[in-house]
């Protein structure tokens, strides 16, 4: 059994950055793991993914301004937002484990919130 649990979170303006962190508890050293997002009507999207050696992936919005990365020793799994947009308000969920882009374990979120 795999629990995740997202933090980091906030407000900030636009411009601005954050970071969050998952803490995953079970195993997940050689899993991929993710972030995805939601915002308020829209569907989960994509956000970056890093496979177990350390491969990552993005999505176009976020290419060159977010970095994806992961502490195996930790079980821990980050992402450095960089250069915030009112865009990318929404709920972001860590994900573990499974298919590229169709995971199987989900956390439960932390919202973001960018304004302008």
């Amino acid at each position: 059994q795999v629990q995740l649990v997202e933090s980091g979170g906030g407000s900030v303006q636009a411009g601005g950055s954050l970071k969050l962190s998952c803490a995953a508890f079970g195993y997940v050293r050689h899993c991929r793991m993710g972030w995805y997002r939601q915002a308020p009507g829209k569907e989960r999207e994509f956000v970056s993914s890093i496979s177990s050696d350390d491969t990552t992936d993005y999505s176009d919005s976020v290419q060159g301004r977010f970095t994806i990365s992961r502490d195996n020793a930790q079980s821990m799994l980050y992402l450095q937002m960089y250069s915030l947009k009112t865009d990318d308000t929404a709920v972001y969920y860590c994900a573990a484990c499974g298919l590229p882009r169709a995971f199987v374990h989900w956390g439960q979120g932390t919202q973001v919130t960018v304004s302008s």
